[in-house]
């Protein structure tokens, strides 16, 4: 058998402490409440507002990334120099779209430029304006499905693309180039970079 243990008696100088009125103990209640609100609401409100963002950026990605054909805008400069495709400047009308596997991955590009900006992408890539040649269209059927590039109508019964094949020993990528020189003054150029990892 245990035994009680003695209860401490109250100091014989202190009073004793009067009931607590009605308006004091809804105060104490209420910060009491509002102090777990804030402990509680502010973090869990905080984890749904992040969830949110969070899906929602996952949503923006999936978007990006399951759209097909070309989106407005330059390749980013990791991807310019992932794919060895550096868009001359001054350009426009420039678009890309990027594809990637387990086997090829693949950037897609067109952009209108001036002469001399073609020569310089041409250089760049190492070749030159002579290593065109008239109606051959290099980009195959399938890229061209993807990126909704037609190369029919006025230019192909007169002669105006002219294309190349620079290939390149893997991982270095092989770029199929076609120029349309419809605009005497600015040629339209389509790219499609390959490569294998």
């Amino acid at each position: 058998m245990t035994a009680a243990l003695p209860r401490q008696a109250t100091p014989p100088d202190e009073p004793p402490r009067p009931p607590e009125d009605r308006r004091h103990v809804i105060r104490r209640r209420a910060l009491t409440l509002l102090i777990i609100v804030l402990l509680i609401g502010v973090p869990a409100g905080y984890l749904v507002i992040s969830a949110n963002q969070s899906r929602d950026s996952g949503k923006d990605k999936e978007a990006k990334y399951s759209a097909t054909g070309l989106t407005e805008g330059w390749p980013s400069k990791v991807q310019r120099r992932l794919y060895q495709v550096q868009v001359p400047h001054p350009s426009n009308q420039v678009a890309y779209y990027e594809t990637n596997n387990w086997k090829t991955s693949r950037l897609y590009v067109q952009f209108q430029t001036t002469h001399a900006g073609l020569d310089q992408f041409l250089s760049d890539i190492g070749v030159s304006r002579d290593d065109l040649r008239k109606d051959d269209i290099t980009i195959s059927a399938r890229d061209r499905d993807i990126t909704g590039w037609r190369f029919s109508g006025p230019g192909a019964r007169t002669g105006e693309y002219y294309g190349l094949v620079r290939e390149r020993k893997n991982p270095t990528p092989t770029l199929d180039v076609v120029v349309n020189h419809q605009n005497p003054i600015y040629p339209m150029v389509y790219v499609v970079s390959r490569t294998v990892p």
